[in-house]
């Protein structure tokens, strides 16, 4: 009974959103795509590290556990999307709201955006306070937009508090490669393991995949990157790969360069690099070999970010200072 009013009332709050506020539906859904975990792995990560190393760290580490997080509450609460709840209870008639909690892309963004905002805001200001107050309209559009496109966004608040915890956590900055490994290991082993105890105990984790292609408009947009272990592949392989470009040759010798213009240089050709590494998409047709190259996928991009493309600057700008010595 109380599952049935809880799912009631998210439906009412998504439909009277999405009545009376119908105009601002493109801005809010813009504010949630914006941040999203790709663009935030292939855009906000490369720039914020190489103009400050730290944040660029700290966004990687927010947007990992927070969507890693995402996953396990997903598993746990086993939240029913009102796209196809409502067609299979007489409450709504023939309304269709388009999603359901919690939500990815709320939850992300919101830590996402946090993250950046913060960091840019304490870097200028100096006055957490000023960055409390700043920070806090974005994320309320992250959770509007969450709740206007059907998830209930307060989920959001669950990464808001990863990001404010990463601010208070600076081992981070200077994590061990084993601690990196580690991480990735007990990421990894928690939620696999979690899904082997659930479906020894008869509890299909993977439900939701039927119910979608059930009752999606459009089926085809199930993809096997939208399920749960490419999910969980892809921010351990962005983990891992944070770790061994950090700890790698590569990095240390392109430190020993700086400068804006080298910056710049850097953030200019890792952006090219990611776009073409971002056409790439593995063959879906066999399910081991899609997650595998997902997982080495995500983490060339902070390898690449990290290591190769700074250290290729660099000795770029090496060459052409030598060049002009003579």
């Amino acid at each position: 009974m109380f599952d049935a009013h809880l799912h009631a009332y998210g439906v009412s709050t998504t439909r009277y959103l999405q009545t009376h506020y119908r105009d601002t539906q493109s801005w809010f859904l813009f504010v949630s795509m914006v941040a999203d975990l790709r663009n935030t792995l292939f855009v906000f990560f490369l720039v914020c590290f190489h103009l400050r190393e730290s944040v660029g760290i700290k966004l990687v580490w927010v947007a990992v556990v927070g969507d890693w997080l995402n996953l396990i509450f997903k598993w746990i609460l086993f939240g029913e999307r009102p796209y196809w709840w409502v067609q299979e209870t007489p409450y709504c008639g023939d309304c269709s709201p388009l999603t359901g909690s919690p939500s990815g892309h709320a939850m992300s963004a919101a830590g996402v955006y946090y993250a950046m905002i913060s960091s840019l805001l304490a870097i200028l200001l100096k006055e957490h306070g000023v960055v409390d107050c700043v920070s806090f309209p974005a994320c309320v559009c992250v959770c509007v937009s969450g709740v206007s496109a059907g998830p209930c966004g307060l989920s959001s608040g669950v990464c808001i508090l990863v990001a404010e915890t990463f601010d208070r956590v600076h081992w981070i900055y200077r994590a061990s490669l084993r601690r990196y490994v580690y991480t990735t290991l007990s990421l990894l082993s928690f939620a696999v393991g979690l899904y082997l105890v659930l479906r020894g105990l008869g509890v299909d984790l993977l439900w939701t995949l039927d119910k979608a292609q059930r009752w999606c408009q459009r089926p085809q947009w199930v993809h096997i990157d939208t399920t749960p272990f490419a999910s969980l592949l892809r921010n351990t392989g962005t983990l891992l790969g944070l770790g061994l470009g950090l700890h790698s040759p590569l990095y240390a010798e392109a430190r020993r360069v700086g400068g804006a213009t080298y910056r710049l240089a850097c953030v200019g050709a890792t952006l090219l690099l990611l776009h073409q590494l971002d056409s790439f998409r593995p063959p879906a047709h066999t399910r081991a070999l899609f997650y595998l190259l997902s997982f080495c996928k995500s983490a060339t991009v902070p390898l690449a970010t990290v290591g190769i493309v700074p250290y290729c600057v660099a000795e770029a700008a090496g060459r052409n200072g030598k060049k002009h010595q003579f």
